[in-house]
């Protein structure tokens, strides 16, 4: 097949309206013929040559150029369509039609499904292509609306922000450039101005799209109950997918923690459609997030009956016995689940669910203290997808830390570095173990060394970790301050607030720590992890006790087997001489986090003041164990003496007293 040129030139023909239309209802014929014969090559051909001549006949048109790099992604011959453009612009380089097909080959292109992530080089290519065409064509506002899109993935808000303006320049009512300026300051944090924003466009032009709009903007600003509203205002009009706007709805009902409102939405969907199986999945998770365990089993059976081999309805039994403090038997039903859907082969979806199911039940072997097990399921993960292999030995490496089983650990990194030398997740996890091991100064030059543009954030964080290790605060602050330079949005900016509370309670700073939890708590008052964080450090302060109890409360209701939290929740009991709440929190700590030295000895400090010397005795023989067992980075010579000094004086208590009073 010849090259055709695609568009115009500053000498360009005069359009041809009937020439382009003729030639437009041929493409569109033919590719329609290639669709029902299975993409058969001489349709394919004809379909594309067509399209060709209707943008030649009519440069303008840019919807004729959408529907040709349409077509040429579905059939997927894209590197015909990169080649067939990249020669029409050495030809003509300021032929818009090519330039606006190459754009959307790159954007096709940008995302790399098998590594889950950005292609760099192909966003690079696609912006590049856009500029030029909006240099071309100055009022070309979907282009410039796309620029801004890209420019804000690239995370260059700046640029973003001046494309979606220019747009707006040209069109100011532009619901697509509107929408996406208010996401970009949404990202930025600024998230009035997106609201109003978004607000406006509704209240203005009050349409299904522009309330889905508003709500699908809301959704990314995280603000699921306003979300809510907004499509509930789009259902009123009566869309034809008035189901699926339901379902979206109840979802955001749920992620806004309106779970009252969701079962109601969802209960409709089913006296509407009893064979909704999704809609009785969701009312078990929610019943699961009520911990009414009886209702959340009720409808997940319900859900079962009606897809009894769905993946999803199967799994959800795992998190309902989870959620009831049964890990053991959460893990024998997700290892039943894989055992029943093994093969010999996979196709990609079977095989990604299936990645999906082993790396949980890895995390909930590693989360039980079953190092081994976990390390096997990593490695089977590799085994079934090999691009895989580096991230699941960075996996194996953190489980080995987890286990505290550094040796292996540090093995494990050391073998990985010699197989893939060049990645970034190696690396990190290299220089995490390498850290804990007193290697701090080596640790962080491995880690500097990733800094290269890409990724920075991420890479201070990892560097400030290090340094947390090896107490070098004022290094570790640096690089806090680093990451929050380049935060973009306000979640990354509250990540480096949080690491510096850290940082500031472990150097003994408690003032700027709660400084640093308050200015989160400001912005996002129930979030579980600062308020265990500020909680836990009123409570070993012995100060703010009422205050520290209800805080930990809501960190607990929000994750009621999360270890860290029942540890703080039974500290502050302890701190209110409350030993029945306390004593009965703790153990459901040490059986959540069996290798924390630190609970270990709470517990003991509970048992003691209870008059329960024995027990108190075996939990802080524990503690002890575990302290020596801790890396060198994470050992306290002072709290391992403290516990020492507790169990010595316990032991002679015990050695006095009665048996019988034991």
């Amino acid at each position: 097949m010849g090259v055709a040129a695609f568009g115009q030139t500053p000498a360009a023909p005069k359009v041809d309206k009937a020439s382009a239309y003729y030639h437009y209802s041929l493409a569109h014929m033919y590719a329609e013929l290639a669709g029902a014969y299975g993409n058969r090559n001489d349709y394919l051909s004809k379909a594309i040559d067509n399209y060709k001549e209707a943008i030649k006949a009519d440069p303008s048109a840019g919807a004729v150029t959408e529907e040709l790099a349409d077509l040429y992604i579905q059939s997927g011959r894209l590197l015909e369509a990169q080649k067939d453009a990249e020669e029409s612009l050495r030809q003509n380089p300021n032929d818009l039609g090519a330039r606006r097909l190459l754009a959307r080959v790159f954007v096709s292109r940008i995302g790399d499904r098998s590594q889950n992530r950005i292609d760099e080089d192909m966003l690079k290519k696609a912006i590049e292509q856009y500029q030029k065409i909006s240099e071309l064509d100055p009022k070309d506002t979907e282009s410039l609306v796309m620029l801004g899109r890209l420019q804000k993935v690239a995370q260059n808000s700046v640029d973003s922000e001046k494309a979606y303006k220019k747009a707006l320049t040209i069109d100011p009512e532009n619901e697509d450039a509107l929408t996406g300026l208010a996401m970009l300051y949404a990202d930025r944090g600024d998230t009035s101005e997106a609201a109003d924003i978004l607000k406006k466009l509704s209240d203005k032009n009050p349409s299904q799209k522009s309330f889905r709009a508003l709500g699908s903007a809301y959704e990314q600003m995280k603000e699921f109950g306003l979300a809510a509203q907004a499509l509930r205002r789009a259902l009123e009009l009566n869309p034809p997918d008035a189901a699926d706007l339901k379902r979206e709805i109840a979802q955001d009902l749920m992620f806004a923690k309106d779970y009252d409102g969701a079962l109601r939405t969802y209960q409709e969907l089913v006296e509407e459609e009893p064979s909704d199986a999704g809609s009785f999945l969701r009312m078990s998770q929610i019943y699961r997030e009520k911990h009414d365990f009886a209702k959340a089993r009720s409808m997940s059976d319900k859900a079962k009956a009606i897809e009894p081999s769905n993946i999803e309805v199967r799994f959800n039994e795992v998190g309902i016995l989870e959620a009831e403090g049964k890990p053991s038997e959460a893990i024998q039903l997700l290892k039943d689940i894989l055992s029943s859907t093994a093969r010999k082969n996979y196709s990609q979806a079977d095989k990604q669910n299936r990645i999906a199911l082993l790396e949980r039940l890895a995390t909930m072997y590693r989360a039980a203290d079953q190092t081994d097990q976990a390390v096997d399921t990593f490695h089977q993960i590799a085994d079934l997808d090999s691009e895989l292999a580096p991230a699941m030995s960075a996996e194996v490496i953190e489980t080995y830390r987890a286990g505290k089983e550094y040796q292996k650990a540090e093995q494990e990194a050391e073998s990985a570095l010699k197989k893939w030398p060049s990645d970034r997740a190696v690396h990190l996890t290299h220089a995490m173990v390498i850290a804990e091991m007193g290697k701090v100064d080596a640790a962080a030059a491995e880690v500097k060394k990733l800094l290269n543009g890409k990724n920075d954030r991420e890479t201070y964080y990892s560097l400030a970790q290090v340094y947390d290790k090896g107490k070098k605060f004022d290094e570790e602050a640096k690089a806090i301050d680093q990451m929050e330079k380049l935060a973009s949005n306000k979640d990354e900016k509250q990540a480096a607030w949080f690491a510096r509370g850290a940082m500031f309670e472990k150097a003994k700073k408690e003032q700027a720590a709660e400084a640093e939890f308050r200015k989160i708590l400001a912005e996002n008052p129930d979030r579980p992890d600062v308020l265990n964080y500020l909680g836990y450090m009123f409570a070993d302060r012995n100060i703010h006790l009422n205050e520290a109890l209800d805080m930990i409360n809501k960190a607990v209701a929000s994750d009621p087997g999360n270890g860290a939290y029942l540890d703080s929740l039974g500290w502050v009991y302890y701190k209110l001489d409350r030993l029945p709440e306390a004593e009965e929190n703790l153990r459901k700590a040490v059986e959540s986090t069996p290798r924390d030295a630190t609970v270990h000895d709470h517990l003991g400090d509970v048992l003691m003041k209870a008059s329960k010397v024995r027990e108190a005795v075996a939990q802080w023989e524990i503690s002890v164990r575990e302290w020596n067992a801790s890396s060198p980075a994470d050992q306290e010579p002072a709290e391992m003496a403290k516990v020492k000094s507790k169990l010595e004086t316990a032991k002679v208590r015990l050695a006095k007293e009665s048996p019988k009073q034991e």
